[in-house]
This record gives structure tokens, C-alpha cells and sequence, in this order.
């Protein structure tokens, strides 16, 4: 990943190797998320649907999760957790098949959504968490605002919301339950913003400098990572404001 500095070419109206670079990044970065997306609702599914599969979830005699349903509950933020403080040491693809692991876990997790909302609840919910999810990224790509200063403030308050949830685990509240949910969608929102401001500096190189391609494919999945949790906790937040159960 050379020669970030390089200009652009007027006289032959073509991008230079950067601002190549910097797009096939941003590419490849949605490209990751996507099939992240695709490879969740594919394992939410086939579990929800399967009584086989979610028995391995779900104990039918009891109604208590299994050994295995509690792994799937917490396992991925131990996936999370390990490829951010790991990411060093990790080389790009085991990053790649922890992403991988972490999708169909997460997607294996959802099937109690699948089974405890109404489908129209959640086609409902996924339509309205793409649409602004994808006008959000659209504004971080484009904006020539700093966003930094903003990230910094969600960052503060999704630490504040997290807080919160803990809280009303114990207090069980449905109002402070509710405005959790609101301020969720908020942060989440914003967050997909600044993200996306960030991923397109790292791919012109604003923040990195040159990068081998070994260390842009892992950025990659980082960074699809990231928009990936935007993404679903704004689904997840919009499921517990709107959705309605079976």
C-alpha cells in the first residue's frame, strides 16, 4: 500500500493507486460486513426453524438453556474482546476465522429472537435499521466534517448505556428499559458515522500510513466488524422498542 500522498491525475481524469486503494478498502470492508449479515440470518434461521438444532439450544423437558445455548449467549463477546486485544498477534486469517465463528454464533444467538418476535416485527425492524444504517454511512463517506470529536462523546455514552443496562438488570424497569432503547438507536446511529469516516481514512492511508496487504485485510475485517455491531445493535434496539411478540 504505497505512495499514499500520490495526487490525483487531472490531466488524465484517472484515480491514482491511493484513492484505488482507499475504495477497494471501503469495498472490501462492506463486503466482509455483508456476508457477516448473510451468514447470521442463514444460522438464525436454520435454528429457529429446526427443532432438531434448537434442541440443542433449548432443553424442550426443562425449558432451560442447555450447556450450549449458554456458549452461544456469551460466546461472542469472547470473540470481540479477542480479536480486538489479540489483533496484534493474530496474522489475517485466523482474524478472518474468528469473524467467521463469530457470525454463525451470533446468528445461532438470534434464533431466540426469530422465535420470540413476530416475522413481520422483524422484517419491520431490519428494514428500518438498513435504512438508517445506510443513509449514516453514506453521510460519514461523505461529510467533510471531523467526526472525531463526536465519536468520542458516543463513545462516552454507549459506555453510559451499557451501564445503564446493567442497572435495570437488576432494577428490571420497563420506562428506563425504553429510554435505554432510545438512546441506543441514537448512539448506534451516530457511531455508524463516525465509523465510516474512520475506515475511509484508514483506507487513504490518513491514519496509518502504508500498510502491507497482509495488515489491510485484517483492517478490513476490523473495520467490518465494527459496522457490523453498528448494524445489529440498532436492529436489536429498534426490535425492543417496536417489536411485538408472539
Amino acid at each position: 500500500m504505497d505512495n499514499f500522498n500520490q495526487p490525483w491525475s487531472a490531466q488524465s481524469g484517472q484515480q491514482t493507486v491511493p484513492q484505488t486503494i482507499a475504495k477497494n478498502f471501503m469495498a472490501n470492508v462492506f463486503l466482509w460486513m455483508f456476508a457477516a449479515l448473510g451468514i447470521s440470518a442463514l444460522f438464525a434461521f436454520l435454528f429457529a426453524n429446526n427443532l432438531d438444532l434448537l434442541s440443542y439450544l433449548v432443553d424442550f423437558e426443562t425449558g432451560k438453556l442447555t450447556i450450549f445455548g449458554w456458549v452461544t449467549m456469551f460466546a461472542p463477546l469472547g470473540f470481540v474482546l479477542l480479536m480486538s486485544f489479540a489483533y496484534q498477534r493474530l496474522s489475517a486469517s485466523a482474524i478472518t476465522l474468528l469473524f467467521v465463528l463469530y457470525a454463525i454464533i451470533n446468528g445461532i444467538s438470534f434464533s431466540f429472537i426469530l422465535l420470540a418476535y413476530t416475522s413481520g416485527s422483524v422484517i419491520g425492524c431490519f428494514a428500518s435499521a438498513s435504512a438508517m444504517f445506510g443513509i449514516m454511512a453514506v453521510m460519514g463517506y461523505t461529510t467533510k466534517k471531523d467526526l472525531t470529536s463526536f465519536g468520542r462523546i458516543l463513545t462516552m455514552a454507549l459506555i453510559g448505556i451499557l451501564v445503564a443496562m446493567l442497572i435495570n438488570f437488576f432494577l428490571k424497569s420497563s420506562t428506563m428499559d425504553y429510554v435505554i432503547s432510545i438512546i441506543g438507536v441514537m448512539v448506534f446511529t451516530g457511531l455508524t458515522a463516525y465509523d465510516v469516516q474512520k475506515l475511509k481514512r484508514i483506507g487513504a492511508g490518513l491514519e496509518y500510513g502504508e500498510v502491507p496487504a497482509t495488515e489491510t485485510k485484517k483492517l478490513a475485517v476490523m473495520g467490518a466488524l465494527n459496522l457490523y455491531l453498528d448494524f445489529i445493535n440498532i436492529f436489536l434496539f429498534l426490535l425492543r422498542l417496536f417489536g411485538k411478540r408472539d
